[in-house]
C-alpha cells in the first residue's frame, strides 16, 4: 500500500505532515515530493506518469495560490487524485479550492477542505480499503475512538455545567 503526497512548495509541509502521520498509523507507505506544476512541469509529468509503476495507488496533491498541481497530475494518470487546497494567499485558499473543484469533465480530482490534509489521508485509506480489507477494521476502530472522545467531551462539559449551577 502506497500513497504519494505531492506539494507545490516545501512551505506546505506543516499543513501536510498530519496526512503522512495518519497514513503511517494505517501502515501505508508514503512517498513525499515537492514539485510545481508551473515551475517544474517536466518533473510533475514524470512523477504522475510513473506513479503506478512505483507502486503508488493514490495521490494526494496540495497546492496554494490557484495552482493547478492536482489537475495536472490527474491529466497524466488514471490513479485517484485527492486535492488539498492550501491557504497561501490573501484569498484564504478560495483560489486554490476553486482550481481543484472546477476540473473539466473526465479529469476528476476529489477535493478536501482548505488545509484538509487529515481528511485527505483518511479518504486515501478508504480508497485503499477497497483492495485491502484489513484497513476496514482499522477504520472502524478509529471511528469507535472518535465516538468515545466525543462522549467524554460531552460528559466533561455536563460536569462543568453542573458545577457552575
Amino acid at each position: 500500500m502506497k500513497v504519494a503526497i505531492i506539494m507545490g512548495s516545501n512551505s506546505d509541509w506543516p499543513i501536510l505532515k498530519p496526512a503522512e502521520q495518519v497514513l503511517r498509523t494505517y501502515g501505508v507507505e508514503v512517498e513525499v515530493v515537492v514539485a510545481s506544476a508551473h515551475r517544474t512541469p517536466d518533473l510533475v509529468h514524470e512523477f504522475a506518469a510513473t506513479a503506478r509503476a512505483r507502486g503508488v495507488e493514490v495521490i494526494i496533491a496540495a497546492a496554494g495560490a490557484a495552482a493547478h498541481l492536482g489537475g495536472v497530475i490527474a491529466a497524466y494518470t488514471t490513479l485517484p487524485v485527492i486535492g488539498i487546497p492550501i491557504n497561501a494567499t490573501p484569498l484564504a485558499g478560495m483560489d486554490s479550492l476553486l482550481s481543484f473543484v472546477q476540473m473539466p469533465s473526465g479529469i476528476p480530482v476529489a477535493t478536501m477542505a482548505i488545509n484538509g490534509a487529515k481528511n485527505a489521508a483518511i479518504f486515501a485509506v478508504q480508497i485503499l480499503a477497497l483492495k485491502y480489507p484489513a484497513l476496514v477494521e482499522k477504520m472502524a476502530e478509529e471511528r469507535v475512538k472518535m465516538q468515545e472522545e466525543v462522549a467524554a467531551k460531552g460528559a466533561k462539559l455536563a460536569a462543568e455545567r453542573a458545577e457552575d449551577k
